[in-house]
């Protein structure tokens, strides 16, 4: 017996989204948003309990069974509280319990296992986070307010997951008072910590027509046709010698920063080059050139942005980039999914990043910079 329960909610009205039925039944490439959610905890050892709308049940099952999942479906409330609830009345003896919105659709499987473990190591509550990289303001009735220290921020995700007896004692609390909100806030109202592991670019979550648009992107099936997929290829080099912080892949890194008029972001310089590259719309310096005062010490996110728009501007979207980065310093596998995870977010789409050296050969090998290699897929919009 599985020691594990997932609320898979599924009861929104998904009014933004209009598509004229509950976001959950919304269809996207061929199949709901629920049996695409489905999917992704297809295999996984764990009992699962889909909460829906009433008069959707027939629905729910029938895109469990499309999905290879056993599920368990039970109708759910006016709220989203009154939903989760729901689904914990029908759980079992499961020690843990999971809690996932139909609408993190395209949530991959790893990322559930990451919050599994994490409860199996002795957390007894998590949450899958990811940095905030856009930059945040106060705003008020005066206007906007002060830049806001974005390296303190996280955005969570779901599944978020918690010992089930202490999610119940949240929960009972919080319908209790009336005022539930997210399930990691109810548990942190009694007084317990919560813990966190890295999150997925690709469990945004799909609320609106362009978030359906971008899940749609990403789901387009492999038989494409060929004159609607592009490769590009970007290589960048900076020495150190740099004045400021060493900026790569965007973040922070401690040592002396990389040399260049920007703030020497290798690898965000190689992305632009190769998704320009893709689209045969030229490199970096033709976008926004090598010396423009306005770029002095600019970040690396400010140029993959300006890509992007020149991007859609033509017609074309990024699939996935996977970059390469040689050096000796600094270590990239001591924080590739925190690499991973800012780089996706400023591109839209999964970006893999792996690093290596060579072998003490060339300035590279000796240390005195650092290269990156980029290669980018983008579609046709």
């Amino acid at each position: 017996m599985t020691d594990t329960a997932i609320i898979v909610v599924a009861a929104g009205s998904g009014t933004r989204l209009g598509r004229g039925v509950p976001k959950a039944f919304a269809e996207l490439a061929s199949a709901t948003i629920l049996e695409h959610a489905l999917r992704g905890l297809a295999g996984i050892d764990a009992s699962i309990v889909v909460v829906v709308p009433a008069g959707f049940e027939a629905d729910a099952s029938a895109a469990a069974e499309r999905a290879r999942v056993d599920a368990l479906v039970v109708v759910g409330g006016a709220t989203r509280a009154d939903s989760v609830a729901a689904g914990l009345e029908r759980v079992g003896e499961e020690r843990f319990v999971l809690v996932h919105d139909a609408a993190r659709a395209l949530a991959p499987r790893s990322l559930v296992e990451r919050v599994v473990e994490a409860l199996r190591g002795g957390a007894r509550a998590v949450v899958p986070v990811l940095p905030v990289v856009d930059t945040i303001r106060e705003s008020g009735a005066a206007g906007l307010g002060r830049i806001v220290d974005r390296s303190t921020l996280r955005a969570m995700q779901t599944p978020q997951g918690f010992d089930a007896q202490l999610l119940r004692a949240a929960y009972a609390e919080a319908l209790a008072r009336a005022d539930s909100t997210d399930d990691a806030q109810l548990v942190q109202a009694l007084g317990e910590p919560v813990a966190s592991v890295p999150g997925d670019e690709l469990a945004f979550k799909i609320t609106t027509a362009a978030d359906a648009d971008r899940a749609e992107a990403l789901l387009a099936p492999e038989g494409g046709r060929v004159d609607e997929l592009r490769t590009g290829i970007g290589v960048d080099v900076h020495a150190f010698g740099g004045d400021g912080t060493l900026m790569l892949a965007g973040l922070e890194w401690e040592g002396q920063g990389l040399a260049g008029h920007s703030d020497g972001d290798a690898v965000c310089h190689a992305i632009v080059d190769a998704l320009l590259g893709a689209a045969g719309l030229g490199d970096i310096g033709g976008l926004v050139g090598v010396d423009d005062p306005q770029y002095s010490g600019a970040r690396g996110e400010v140029f993959v942005r300006a890509a992007l728009e020149r991007l859609a501007a033509d017609g074309w979207a990024p699939v996935n980039v996977a970059v390469q980065v040689l050096g000796v310093r600094p270590r990239i596998g001591t924080r590739r999914d925190e690499a991973q995870a800012a780089l996706s977010a400023m591109v839209g789409a999964p970006v893999s990043v792996s690093g290596t050296t060579t072998d003490g050969l060339g300035a590279i090998g000796r240390g005195e910079g650092v290269q990156a290699i980029a290669t980018a897929l983008i579609r046709r919009r």
